[in-house]
């Protein structure tokens, strides 16, 4: 195994979370917060899905799936063409709705563009240092692991909060009826 195969397992895995937490789940579940201040699965997995899109593309120098390729139009949100969520305050996380077909599509898109730029990865490239605004600077194999960290957590949330949702009350076996 490589690296360019470590990562793409990593992303994969991420994916997996992604579709676990949303697959199945309506609108209302989707955008339902667990406290007024509390980030919906919807808005977690828009926004883990927008940051990985938004550093692969800075990686490739393209623009990102959301602006270039009409996602941001087929969400037809009340937010800014860029943006991606960071220190969104919770007026914000409420604007992000969408049916759980279009957050996994999405993500499903920015994933296998993930894919075919880490396929073309050889372990040299992770040394090739993307930005200059840290110290010590970051490298593109630092940057990806930091994305891999944030998208894991953020799925990981978005299932917790699915978990709690879609829990069933003692006695009772269907979890579609505590909603």
């Amino acid at each position: 195994m490589n690296s360019a195969d470590l990562l793409t397992d990593a992303f994969d895995r991420i994916r997996g979370v992604v579709h676990e937490a949303v697959d199945g789940l309506d609108e209302q579940s989707l955008t339902h917060r667990l406290d007024p201040a509390a980030n919906s699965i919807a808005w977690l997995v828009w926004h883990l899905t927008r940051v990985q899109d938004e550093h692969l593309a800075e990686l490739q120098s393209a623009e990102s799936l959301w602006t270039g390729r009409g996602w941001f139009e087929r969400f037809d949100l009340p937010i800014d063409r860029d943006a991606t969520g960071y220190g969104d305050t919770p007026a914000e996380v409420a604007l992000i709705s969408a049916p759980a077909e279009l957050l996994t599509g999405y993500h499903d898109a920015v994933h296998a563009r993930t894919v075919r730029f880490l396929a073309a990865l050889d372990d040299r490239d992770l040394d090739a240092i993307v930005d200059t605004n840290w110290d010590p600077p970051v490298t593109m194999g630092v940057r990806l692991v930091s994305v891999i960290a944030d998208d894991l957590q953020h799925a990981g949330q978005a299932t917790f909060i699915r978990g709690i949702l879609t829990r069933a009350p003692a006695g009772r076996t269907d979890p579609a009826a505590t909603r």
